[in-house]
């Protein structure tokens, strides 16, 4: 174990239970300076022709825009060009709301930090950069298991690199978790998306700097994680539903004060090249970690029979040689995630061809 003290930000206040969705507006009537004040809505282009975007409360000051993360993973392009458009439309809105899966969450936390920032996001990629507060911002998760809602990074990919804007200006001011908001999770998603905090935990436990605070909330989320898609009754349930929300509530909680590893060291370089969504690119890889976590790896196939779970395989068949290189590139480059994984002399224990390795295995 490494001492390392972490004195992080939390967020600052948290509204939980089936129908909280509904004291939206409430709270955010408390943070406008005026009756004018406009606030930003940024929602899952998923949710334009259903329900929820009715039930969104944007006033007629406000700007509700869809933001489509379908096929890609959030990008400092993207960001910016929401930034310039709330700008040049409303000036400096009161705040920013964040309603979807971890991906929109990422890109409301980054649209808030660079309203007050200049130049462009890539500026910002990495820890402690940003050099002002943003406005406020809200999160409210529609899918669980990424843990954005708690965490102080809001992962960006850019030409260069992909890579989070991480400070404590990051951390969301208000969360609403509301259970009944993931119920509608198609199937696999719930599964991939919910995985992410389950490996989060896994990974945060095994490695050089956990702790006790970090493994109260890891073990504490595995828990609900079983619950969810192992144990009797699992399942998609509304019981089920709050135990996931919970569970990536504090598997990120766990993370924060921890490390993540190998997984999501070689989910980045996968999601860099490829595009692959971060919570499927981890399903895709984890299986092929077992000298690292074997047993994660078992309750993880375990809980892909048991809810009967589509994970994609034989991808590297179709990778070149560059894209493979590249893909180690940005893994390697990870190394706060190999200094936890494997400790700081990593680089004198892991070669890049057992890196290649456990691509070729995918």
């Amino acid at each position: 174990m490494t001492n390392t003290w972490k004195n992080f930000k939390s967020v600052d206040k948290t509204v939980f239970g089936a129908g909280s969705f509904n004291q939206l507006d409430d709270i955010l009537a408390a943070k406008r300076p005026t009756p004018e004040a406009p606030m930003i809505f940024l929602v899952d282009n998923y949710f334009k022709d259903k329900p929820l975007a009715q039930r969104v409360p944007a006033h007629a000051h406000d700007m509700l825009l869809f933001v489509d993360v379908d096929d890609h993973e959030p990008t400092t392009e993207q960001v910016d060009q929401l930034r310039d458009h709330i700008l040049q439309t409303k000036g400096l809105p009161a705040g920013v709301i964040g309603i979807g899966g971890g991906s929109v969450m990422d890109i409301a936390k980054a649209v808030a930090l660079m309203l007050t920032n200049e130049g462009s996001s890539t500026k910002y990629q990495g820890l402690n950069l940003i050099q002002k507060p943003g406005v406020y911002h809200v999160g409210v998760p529609t899918i669980s298991g990424t843990g954005a809602e708690v965490s102080m990074t809001a992962v960006l990919t850019g030409p260069e690199k992909k890579l989070g804007l991480k400070c404590d200006w990051t951390v969301f001011d208000q969360i609403v978790l509301d259970p009944e908001l993931i119920a509608d999770v198609p199937r696999n998603q719930w599964f991939y998306t919910g995985m992410d905090t389950y490996i989060h935990c896994v990974e945060s436990m095994n490695g050089h700097y956990k702790n006790t605070f970090s493994e109260a909330y890891g073990y504490k989320s595995i828990d609900l994680c079983q619950d969810v898609y192992l144990r009797d009754g699992f399942g998609q349930t509304p019981i089920n539903n709050e135990k996931l929300m919970v569970a990536s509530y504090m598997g990120g909680l766990s993370l924060t004060y921890s490390e993540v590893g190998v997984c999501h060291a070689l989910s980045y370089g996968l999601s860099f090249v490829f595009g692959t969504r971060h919570c499927i690119a981890n399903c895709i890889i984890f299986p092929h970690l077992g000298d690292y976590y074997p047993q994660g790896v078992e309750e993880f196939n375990q809980m892909v029979a048991k809810n009967n779970i589509h994970i994609p395989q034989n991808l590297a068949k179709d990778w070149t040689d560059a894209q493979i290189e590249q893909m180690i590139d940005v893994t390697w480059a990870l190394k706060h995630m190999w200094n936890h994984a494997i400790g700081l002399d990593w680089e004198q224990k892991l070669k890049r061809e057992d890196i290649r390795a456990i691509y070729e295995k995918m």
